[in-house]
């Protein structure tokens, strides 16, 4: 199976996989400085970052025959700034509530697409091996 066709076969569960985890880093940064003040809390919009990433999956050209074409890899999503419910004294606009469950349902969302393309890639290997 060409590099294209293994592409194909794990459809967007790669790209899904690099956003979760970039938006768990945001997440877990934002939970961790919660208490500093004048922090500012980041996220991503998962779909518009996920509908880029999708958008731009191009291949790169190779310069000699000899070299492996790579697929378009996922961009840096475009990082935001989260608006506080209600004003901190210090500035800080982390809502630990909110980042935690921010945090949780990433979590969840991140272990789902794992299950998914571990699922794929048992296929794949079931349609190499012939098994039914």
């Amino acid at each position: 199976m060409a590099a294209n066709g293994i592409d194909k076969a794990l459809g967007i569960s790669p790209q899904v996989l690099a956003l979760r985890m970039k938006r768990m880093n945001l997440l877990t940064a934002n939970i961790a400085n919660a208490d500093t003040p004048d922090f500012k809390a980041r996220d991503i919009d998962f779909r518009t970052a996920l509908a880029k990433a999708t958008a731009s999956q191009t291949r790169v050209d190779t310069t000699k025959p000899g070299h492996i074409a790579l697929s378009g890899g996922v961009s840096q999503p475009q990082i935001q700034f989260r608006q506080p419910l209600q004003e901190s004294v210090n500035g800080n606009t982390v809502d630990a509530q909110a980042e935690h469950a921010a945090f949780m349902e990433n979590a969840m969302r991140y272990q789902a697409s794992i299950q998914l393309l571990d699922n794929r890639i048992s296929g794949i290997k079931k349609a190499i091996k012939g098994e039914p």
